[in-house]
């Protein structure tokens, strides 16, 4: 009887989408062989279940860890047989003289004309386990192996471990989103959970040399292709945004600096935005966290663009935020200490509740279109992908 030990891929969340589940699962199977590139294997999938074949399994298995859209992903063994007694004989090859303790078997049959019930199927197989493996017993409730039977319409499977993947949505179902992108903590955590409901991300950095240094691009670089190893590559848009912020310093009254700043970014992101056909704008803001970050401050920002602003750290605290940062890998980078345009000219005493009457009347005092409308000309947009060094440190 033929056997293929491979990699079984279980959707979760995908499934719920029925109508539109075919351009979703299409969508994780185009991610996922973007992650997969260069190694030898072969996907088949449908709406239940996708399975991986490779020479590579534990390579593929640590690669998939970092796609959207994945419940579970779980090795197991295939079999070309859905007959109970081929069955029996398979489980038993894999449990004889093994300590599986205490144990349960689960079985689901998509194969609804199966002669027997799952229930059935699994008292049967439980009973092969007790008999062949070396020490084991029933637990139903609180099992130490469990031990998973899958029949389908021509093949069965077996397997015993299941490792949690990304959940969420594969990137790109949900269309692009433009990430804010500083140097900091936040809001390359922004961008990961965005990534996680399906959105492709693409990033901006607002620079200002020869305020913000060199290295202090290089880190957003290295922020960026470090989120790229969870979508494959981003975008990254640099605007230079001296003559704007140099502007603002000398013209505009100092506790209104950030809050005026803010709004010129708010207004380059929207046009870069639109531009580059991405639905929203997304950042690292976390309400309460600084100045610009209380609820006036935001209204007050937020009314010079119509698109939508996706905060996902929003509700989030400072501790949380960094403790998602520590896990995906983007904490080191961004506490390295290089300042970026939010961290130069911060005045003592910023406006933690401006009135948006007074900024529509300061920005009157400098011709800020034209500024604008320059530092979009003049952006840089650099093609980041994963570096497959840094995604195997992750690993």
């Amino acid at each position: 009887m033929k056997m293929n030990k491979l990699i079984i891929i279980k959707y979760g969340e995908l499934t719920t989408k029925k109508g539109n589940i075919k351009f979703f699962i299409k969508t994780l199977k185009k991610n996922i062989e973007v992650a997969l590139t260069d190694l030898d294997f072969k996907i088949e999938y449908d709406n239940g279940r996708m399975f991986i074949s490779s020479e590579t399994l534990d390579e593929v298995r640590d690669r998939l860890k970092y796609v959207f859209g994945i419940h579970e992903i779980v090795e197991g063994y295939e079999y070309d047989s859905i007959e109970i007694e081929d069955i029996k004989e398979n489980l038993k090859s894999l449990v004889t003289d093994k300590e599986i303790g205490s144990f349960k078997v689960r079985t689901k049959r998509s194969f609804k004309a199966y002669p027997l019930t799952s229930m059935e199927i699994s008292k049967i197989l439980g009973g092969v386990v007790l008999k062949n493996a070396a020490s084991s017993k029933v637990d139903v409730h609180d099992p130490e192996t469990l031990i998973d039977v899958e029949i389908r319409s021509n093949k069965s499977y077996i397997y015993f471990e299941s490792t949690p993947g990304l959940h969420g949505y594969p990137v790109g179902v949900q269309g692009k989103g433009m990430l804010m992108l500083s140097g900091g903590i936040d809001s390359p955590v922004a961008g990961f959970l965005s990534m996680k409901r399906g959105v492709r991300i693409e990033g901006i950095y607002f620079e200002s040399p020869p305020h913000t240094s060199e290295a202090a691009k290089d880190k957003v670089k290295s922020l960026t292709r470090l989120l790229a190893n969870y979508s494959g590559y981003i975008r990254l848009h640099v605007i230079n945004f001296t003559e704007i912020q140099e502007a603002i310093y000398k013209n505009i009254p100092h506790e209104y600096l950030i809050t005026i700043m803010r709004r010129m970014m708010y207004r380059i992101s929207e046009r870069i935005a639109h531009k580059n056909n991405a639905k929203i704008i997304i950042n690292g803001e976390s309400i309460g966290q600084v100045a610009s970050q209380t609820l006036t401050s935001m209204a007050v920002i937020n009314e010079v663009v119509r698109m939508p602003v996706i905060r996902p750290v929003a509700c989030l605290d400072k501790l949380e935020i960094i403790d998602i940062s520590k896990k995906i890998g983007t904490y080191e980078t961004s506490i390295l200490p290089f300042e970026d345009c939010c961290t130069i000219f911060v005045p003592d005493h910023p406006v933690i509740n401006p009135e948006l009457e007074k900024c529509l009347e300061y920005e009157k005092m400098i011709d800020f279109e034209s500024l604008i409308k320059d530092a979009i000309r003049n952006e840089e947009v650099l093609t980041i992908e994963k570096d497959e060094k840094k995604f195997e440190d992750l690993l």
